[in-house]
C-alpha cells in the first residue's frame, strides 16, 4: 500500500462545489494511531473553499475518495492558500 500520493485531486465541499488543485497527502502509523493528512493548493480560490470546514471529500485520480476535514489555510502568495487537510477514514491512496 502507498504511504503517500502527491497530485492533481479536486475537494468537493459541503454544499456540492467542487475546487481543483493538487494534493500532497501521506499516512501517519505512529504511536499505534493510524490515519492519513496533508495539503491541498487549490488552482483558485474560492467563498465556499474559505468557509470549508467538516463534510468536504478529496478526490484523486480514478475516483478514489476519502473524507477530510480542512483544519486550517494559509497565504503562500498573493493569489494562493495552502489548505491542511485532516482524513478521516481510510486513505484513497
Amino acid at each position: 500500500m502507498t504511504t503517500t500520493y502527491s497530485g492533481p485531486a479536486r475537494l468537493i465541499l459541503a454544499g456540492g462545489a467542487y475546487v481543483a488543485g493538487m494534493a500532497s497527502l501521506s499516512t501517519n502509523q505512529r504511536g499505534g494511531l493510524q490515519g492519513w493528512g496533508g495539503t491541498f493548493r487549490p488552482d483558485e480560490i474560492t467563498a465556499d473553499l474559505r468557509e470549508a470546514g467538516e463534510g468536504v471529500q478529496l478526490e484523486l485520480p480514478y475516483e478514489r475518495v476519502g473524507e477530510v476535514a480542512v483544519t486550517g489555510m494559509r497565504k503562500l502568495l498573493a493569489t494562493q492558500v495552502l489548505v491542511s487537510l485532516a482524513g478521516r477514514g481510510p486513505a484513497p491512496f
